[in-house]
């Protein structure tokens, strides 16, 4: 594909002191591939109204790079519960918008299989490109509400979506048994983990830090209760 904007100034540098501030490996070709997707969503940015975010620096941090903050409690709790780094897996983003930080795990795990669902046809569309445009097999956008999807889904995560009970209110059904929710916020979120119905538990909160951000977040980890899964588990 051809080069934007994202290959000029300082971006690759910055992307890669990002990554490595995180303890990342990420492939020479998974970071062209992240730059790549950056290019995308400055070009179809106008069409689609993905953020309101047009520079590409801003784009770098607030956006990609606080994707990425996810990528090791993520890859940390798969081999916690599935044995291995790289199991088979199966993630859904809900209200993904432009595909954060959906795309930014199907780019860094290709073993993991990446659902974006959006109610907005252009952003679904818009992640379908980002698909095609950097041969992301494991990666798909989907048009619909998420309490219309069955799934099921190992992790079902959100990034900046709803607060925490409509999060796992709405997506209840698409999460597999054992599975978890995954929810990117600010600052942590207590008024909305003491809202949270008697069907879910939180089970871990890990604070994260971005590079280059001066900023609260954080990862809120969440599962069915054991007396719904031990229902589920009987039916």
């Amino acid at each position: 594909m051809t080069f934007g904007p994202s290959h000029q100034l300082n971006i690759p540098l910055d992307l890669d002191r990002g990554i490595d501030a995180l303890g990342l490996r990420v492939t020479e070709a998974q970071q062209h591939q992240l730059l790549g997707y950056m290019d995308l969503i400055q070009k179809w940015n106008k069409v689609y109204n993905l953020t309101a975010l047009r520079n590409p620096q801003e784009i770098l941090t607030h956006h990609v790079l606080d994707s990425l903050s996810v990528i090791s409690p993520l890859l940390r709790h798969l081999e916690q519960k599935k044995g291995s780094v790289e199991p088979e897996v199966s993630l859904l983003d809900v209200g993904s918008g432009g595909g954060l930080p959906g795309v930014v795990i199907a780019i860094c795990c290709p073993f993991v299989r990446v659902t974006c669902v959006d109610t907005v046809s252009k952003k679904a569309a818009f992640i379908q490109q980002v698909a095609a445009s950097l041969k992301l097999a494991n990666l798909q956008g989907v048009h619909a509400r998420v309490e219309s999807l069955s799934g099921p889904f190992d992790v079902v995560c959100s990034r900046a979506f709803a607060s925490l009970p409509d999060f796992v209110n709405w997506s209840l059904g698409a999460l597999a048994q054992g599975g978890v929710w995954m929810a990117m916020k600010g600052k942590t979120p207590e008024d909305e983990m003491a809202g949270l119905p008697s069907s879910t538990e939180v089970f871990h909160v890990e604070q994260l830090k971005v590079p280059s951000l001066d900023a609260d977040r954080c990862v809120v980890w969440m599962k069915k209760s054991a007396t719904l899964s031990a229902a589920a588990s009987s039916t």
